[in-house]
């Protein structure tokens, strides 16, 4: 023995393995040549391979392919996983076969060796045969793959959409009465009311919400039960459906198997789904980021109808200036999401013959997506949107200057009419009322009359 190392040996020969670690040959190979970059295979993949492992030892004890004492330490050592009393153990990177093999075998390496220290190596546990027993890296991996999307999406990402949006929902009733000019095109637009366009952005967020979650409907198929190419070959028929129904009592959300494993094992098609439903509230999320900074601009130079909350120092030069700093990480936040779906829809298509060997990037990128927009949309809600207040004196103002009020008079006087007034207002400077009675289309009245911000919004509830 090497000093600090242990000898452990796989069907390629002998492997020296730092003796403070569970993991064994397969493992230690992976590590050595698979030295690229520093993305590692995430923990929610890690937490959703315990709770496959643990499902797969009970439902092969109970279909009598594997002894009840190997299956109870299995699914015992599963426990300290999820437990994270075996962190140190999963050190693989994400580059590595496009199966997610390597790190299927780190987990079975990781659960023999331990379980092994609960037995007294009586009974002996092997990773292949026990652990990995009725199941193939083929399956496992797609499995895991869905069950770590599905907790992510159901845990930390709708919390998050569903946090932001009662902030706004909460500000577009509070400003319901504010009344201020509409922008088309980056241009003057007819009026609405601060409390519509506010409730436009909470809209978009529960459309996203609906979006996301019908779509993650179909992440509750498992591959499990499908083994190499999708027969099942080496597994009880009913191995899948035990399997499945395991794993929904584990996490508290329901699983199912899926009905065709051909399917599971070479298609990702679940996964793109999901993750365009993610990269459109990316979308959306950019869109209501950039309205507010748009809005918060100035203080005296830009549109300033908006004030926001005040982070930190904005500038490294200029005195007092403070920028939007929780809108542009949202929007650096959602050009990394696209940026994923892009990957994630390249490495999907990649699917050749029974198995896609893209897996680990897929998934490595679907949970980066889910962890950042959760993170930034908690930030951006916490230091930004509950704070968002109306500038109603500069609100008052654009809307009194906006030539677009003109729009109101098109039912009267017609459309060319209203042109005419509107353009003279702005050659000369002058306000639409001026230019109505110098052209004298209408008198003073009548323009009173028709021309009242108030009743262009519409129906004011939102």
């Amino acid at each position: 023995m090497k000093d600090g190392m242990r000898k452990e040996y796989d069907t390629m020969g002998d492997v020296y393995v730092p003796a403070d670690k569970y993991w064994g040959a397969q493992t230690q190979r992976s590590f050595q040549n698979f030295k690229i970059g520093k993305e590692k295979m995430p923990d929610q993949i890690i937490e959703a391979f315990a709770y496959l492992k643990k499902a797969a030892a009970l439902a092969n004890v109970e279909l009598g392919t594997l002894d009840e004492i190997r299956g109870k330490a299995i699914a015992k050592v599963c426990d300290e996983i999820l437990e994270g009393k075996l962190k140190g153990n999963f050190p693989l990177a994400v580059w590595q076969t496009g199966s997610g093999t390597q790190s299927n075998m780190n987990v079975n390496e990781v659960i023999a060796h331990r379980a092994e220290e609960l037995t007294g190596k009586n009974p002996t546990l092997h990773p292949n045969n026990h652990v990995n027993c009725s199941q193939s890296s083929n399956d496992t991996f797609p499995t895991a793959m869905h069950v770590a999307a599905l907790l992510e999406i159901k845990k930390r990402l709708m919390p998050a959409i569903e946090k932001l949006q009662a902030t706004f929902e909460s500000h577009s009733r509070k400003y319901a009465e504010i009344i201020k000019t509409g922008r088309t095109h980056l241009q003057d637009a007819t009026p609405l009311t601060l409390g519509q366009e506010i409730g436009a952005w909470a809209s978009m967020l529960e459309h996203d919400k609906i979006q996301i979650k019908t779509s993650a409907e179909a992440l509750r198929e498992l591959a499990l039960g499908g083994t190499a190419v999708g027969t099942g070959l080496n597994a009880h028929e009913q191995f899948g459906e035990r399997s499945a129904d395991i794993i929904s009592e584990l996490t508290g959300e329901r699983f199912i198997t899926a009905p065709n494993k051909f399917h599971s094992l070479t298609s990702k098609d679940q996964i793109v789904f999901v993750h365009g439903a993610m990269k459109a509230l990316a979308a959306d999320l950019m869109k209501i980021a950039n309205d507010v900074r748009w809005l918060a601009s100035g203080p005296r130079c830009g549109i300033g109808e908006l004030t926001i909350p005040e982070n930190e120092p904005g500038s490294s030069i200029m005195p007092g200036k403070v920028n939007p700093t929780q809108c542009e990480a949202l929007t650096m936040v959602a050009v990394q999401v696209m940026g994923n779906d892009v990957a994630i829809g390249v490495a999907a298509s990649q699917g050749n013959f029974q198995l896609n060997v893209f897996m680990p990037v897929i998934i490595y990128n679907f949970l980066q997506s889910a962890e950042l927009l959760s993170d930034a949309i908690v930030s951006f809600n916490d230091n930004c949107a509950i704070g968002i207040e109306p500038v109603e004196e500069k609100i008052a103002e654009n809307l009194q200057r906006s030539l677009m009020l003109v729009t109101a008079l098109n039912p009267h006087i017609g459309y060319e009419k209203a042109a005419e007034i509107s353009k003279k207002a702005y050659k000369d400077g002058i306000t639409l009322k001026e230019a109505a009675l110098e052209l004298k289309i209408l008198t003073e009245e009548e323009f009173d009359k028709y021309v009242r911000p108030e009743n262009m919004v519409g129906a004011k509830d939102v």
